[in-house]
């Protein structure tokens, strides 16, 4: 498996050249382990001519894509059946594709997108990284995405009581708009984008977002529109969504009001197209 990191050092906060006396501010490193696009391999009809249980968990697969509807729940096939010849042949089919998310907390769920658009591998793992369920998931985003990021996050977004730190600007506005649009917001609801690539905002006005916004649990990269960074914050439908240029460097910075951005999630028209793909490599093996 192949494995993506973007270099820390060219994420928002912390993009800017140390300050004059010395002082560093210290961010939220990006994940490990993040996997990229590959090709899929087409075996041979003959080479897997026995392996009857992956063909027909795909044949199923391909149907459920067929029938998904935007705003549908997730389709969820379970992997843990397949033995090894198996479980190799739906590795082999579905392949890597653009979008990677890491769920984290007392235990850890890794999710890759397929080459097929709209189908998620999901590995839940527990502390000390063992598999402790392999699934399939028919989806624009996998459920556990909107289910749980904002579970335990905290629904008003206030400026502490105590004096701004030195060099702090321009953030307090935006801290009140992102408190009054993350209250109203309601899924189905447009999201609300501030950019903060076109505003003047200060190394230390990020610093003090970053903060006070909080850290969540998930994290997504997603190379479907350039290297696009999207991390959860502990503030209800709030997430940070950052674009990279081929030389990895941080072209747009923006926060984002909503339950999932849409750079994150497959979109009805690729859906479709996926299943179409899925429906003619099995047509191979019929």
């Amino acid at each position: 498996m192949g494995y993506y990191e973007l270099p820390v050092g060219a994420v928002g906060v912390g993009t800017q050249p140390p300050e004059a006396d010395g002082a560093e501010l210290n961010y939220q490193a990006m994940p490990e382990g993040m996997s990229t696009f590959a090709m899929p391999e087409i075996p041979e009809p003959d080479v897997v001519a026995e392996l009857l249980e992956a063909r027909r968990l795909l044949d199923e697969v391909q149907s459920a894509l067929s029938d998904y509807r935007a705003g549908d729940p997730p389709s969820l096939f379970e992997l843990g059946q397949l033995d090894r010849d198996n479980l190799a042949l739906v590795d082999q089919l579905l392949g890597e594709g653009e979008v990677s998310i890491v769920i984290t907390g007392q235990s850890q769920t890794r999710i890759q997108e397929s080459v097929l658009a709209g189908l998620w591998r999901v590995r839940y793992l527990d502390r000390e990284g063992a598999l402790l369920r392999d699934t399939l998931e028919v989806a624009d985003i996998p459920g556990l995405v909107r289910q749980a990021t904002f579970a335990a996050a905290v629904e008003h977004l206030l400026l502490p009581d105590a004096p701004l730190p030195e060099g702090v600007l321009n953030a307090p506005p935006l801290v009140a708009e992102l408190d009054e649009k993350s209250l109203a917001y309601r899924p189905g609801v447009e999201p609300h984008v501030i950019n903060l690539t076109l505003l003047p905002q200060t190394e230390q006005d990020l610093a003090f977002l970053d903060r006070l916004l909080g850290a969540g649990s998930v994290t997504i990269l997603s190379r479907g529109y350039g290297n696009c960074r999207i991390t959860s914050t502990q503030t209800r439908y709030v997430w940070w969504v950052q674009y990279f240029n081929s030389q990895d460097a941080n072209i747009l910075n923006t926060l984002e009001v909503t339950d999932v951005p849409a750079v994150a999630c497959a979109a009805p028209e690729d859906i479709v197209d996926s299943a179409q793909r899925l429906h003619e490599i099995m047509e191979i093996y019929r």
